[in-house]
């Protein structure tokens, strides 16, 4: 039997009506497979939320020997099939044998970190990062224009990178918009409640969204597991 790494979510409600934010994992009895989800809702509207919830119990659902992009699929298949028209964003990491296969679509994001350096491992599927990519101007409300969805991408679409050491951080943009690297790095610094910090402290900061993190430890971090309360 594998060890399961050790996990913590949180999530905190923005200055937002709704809590449009969800995450979910599953973890196979004998260790050989696991599923982190976390999804962000487009909008500020229940049906937002709807979508999240949804994408993220069906990622959760899906073998994980069928891959990161599978689970992105997947994901997908359950929003389209449920017949209300919310979107959301997804990343979702799948443990290999190898590490972590990552999958996403819009602007969740994945990080690698190691106990003493953090590394984003994602890039963002928004207007902004497209004119960046094309070294063209960008203003700041290309920053919330997302690219591709769980509704809309095509397979093609998904993004897709690996993490073979260490352990992962899962956000929201809640999260990485309104921190910081280095102040992710700092709260990662104390395992035990670094997922509660991070939602925390990007709502203290004037984060203007909802904020939701999935941590998980490299070998050898002390994490404890917290419930997750669902998006509303």
């Amino acid at each position: 039997m594998r060890d399961l790494p050790h996990w913590h979510t949180a999530s905190a409600q923005g200055p937002r009506k709704h809590n449009a934010d969800a995450a979910g994992t599953y973890a196979a009895a004998d260790g050989t497979g696991i599923v982190f989800a976390l999804a962000d809702g487009v909008g500020d509207h229940p049906n937002a939320a709807y979508a999240a919830r949804t994408a993220v119990s069906a990622a959760t659902r899906t073998a994980a020997g069928r891959g990161a992009v599978a689970t992105v699929l997947a994901a997908q298949g359950a929003v389209l099939a449920s017949g209300g028209p919310g979107d959301c964003v997804l990343v979702v990491a799948v443990r290999t044998d190898e590490g972590y296969g990552i999958a996403w679509v819009g602007d969740a994001r994945a990080y690698a970190w190691d106990g003493y350096s953090v590394r984003q491992v994602t890039k963002d599927h928004t207007l902004a990062q497209y004119f960046r990519d094309h070294e063209q101007p960008v203003t700041p409300r290309m920053e919330h224009v997302v690219t591709t969805s769980v509704r809309t991408a095509g397979e093609h679409e998904i993004g897709t990178a690996t993490v073979t050491t260490g352990g992962l951080l899962l956000t929201s943009d809640g999260v990485h918009k309104t921190l910081s690297g280095p102040t992710m790095l700092d709260i990662l610094a104390m395992p035990d409640r670094a997922a509660t910090e991070l939602v925390r402290t990007a709502i203290s900061l004037g984060g203007s969204d909802n904020a939701t993190a999935i941590v998980v430890g490299p070998p050898g971090a002390d994490l404890t597991t917290e419930k997750f309360r669902v998006a509303a």
